[in-house]
């Protein structure tokens, strides 16, 4: 979906029309991706659904400037500052003439939430559309920590539920389902955009390059390099596991249902070792057997 420039500057306060409809416009955002994990699933308490919507309306436009579309690095970059000063203006209390910055704007409001966590996923965006490299597992954990840890956080702090333990869990969750992603679209990243987010060390230890990825070659070297990124996500998911008990409720168990749904994934990338490059797919039976682990 293109997404025009919000105007910024000294708008008539917003209506109550207004505010609703720019809510309209998130949820539409929501209903109309495609997600392994489904956003703001019927699940969740129908007051969470509203604020989940926004938040992933805003990370998904701010996502699209990265990835999307043809311009240029640099047009990018001030798209993706544009974002930034947009914050900048909710905090000052401006009125930007866009319905995801209305929305946003109410949402970060009533419900106190941190502005740093909105900034820090757009430098991850940025990030993206500058390094295509990752030397190690720290740098990846580090995009991890800006790109899918603030969205973890953000609902914490919705749940009124940010203890120190509780966000260090919910770090750990999100960073394994970011690296999950990553081993679901090696060759989409590589091809559409020339990213390689497996650690540069672990390519060289086991022998792999990126003409494996090139030309989709699942010999035993990808394996054992794929396995070892399956155990990184995996032990940061076992780390995160207990949060989907401690918080509780309906949101607890979308949470199981969303950890549940990432082993689930890891062990599907265990089984297809006659094409590593192949993008696992949820079906029934798992949807019910995640189901069953989670209750």
């Amino acid at each position: 979906m293109a997404v025009h420039p919000p105007q910024q500057g000294h708008q008539p306060r917003i209506t109550e029309q207004a505010l609703t409809d720019a809510y309209a416009h998130c949820r539409q955002m929501v209903r109309s991706h495609y997600e392994n994990f489904p956003v703001a699933s019927f699940i969740l308490p129908k007051w969470l659904r509203q604020p989940i919507s926004v938040i992933y309306a805003f990370a998904r436009t701010a996502d699209d400037v990265a990835d999307e579309g043809d311009d240029d690095a640099e047009t990018r970059l001030t798209k993706l500052q544009q974002y930034d000063d947009y914050l900048e203006a909710i905090a000052r209390g401006e009125t930007i003439d866009h319905p995801i910055f209305i929305a946003l704007a109410d949402v970060i409001h009533q419900h106190s939430l941190p502005l740093q966590l909105f900034h820090d996923l757009i430098s991850a965006f940025r990030q993206d559309v500058t390094k295509t490299r990752y030397a190690h597992i720290d740098e990846v954990w580090d995009y991890c920590r800006r790109s899918a840890n603030p969205v973890g956080r953000l609902l914490l702090h919705l749940m009124a539920a940010a203890s120190e333990e509780n966000l260090q869990r919910a770090d750990a969750i999100c960073s394994a389902l970011q690296l999950i992603n990553f081993l679901q679209d090696i060759e989409q990243d590589f091809v559409e955009n020339k990213r390689i987010y497996l650690p540069q060390a672990d390519m060289q230890r086991f022998g792999v390059s990126a003409a494996h990825i090139r030309d989709k070659r699942s010999d035993a070297a990808f394996a054992r390099l794929i396995q070892q990124q399956i155990d990184y996500a995996r032990e940061k998911m076992l780390f995160g596991q207990p949060l989907g008990r401690a918080v509780g409720g309906r949101f607890g168990f979308q949470l199981r249902l969303m950890i549940n749904g990432g082993l689930r994934v890891l062990e599907l990338l265990e089984r297809q070792q006659d094409n590593l490059f192949s993008r696992p797919r949820l079906r029934k039976a798992d949807w019910l057997r995640m189901v069953f682990r989670s209750l």
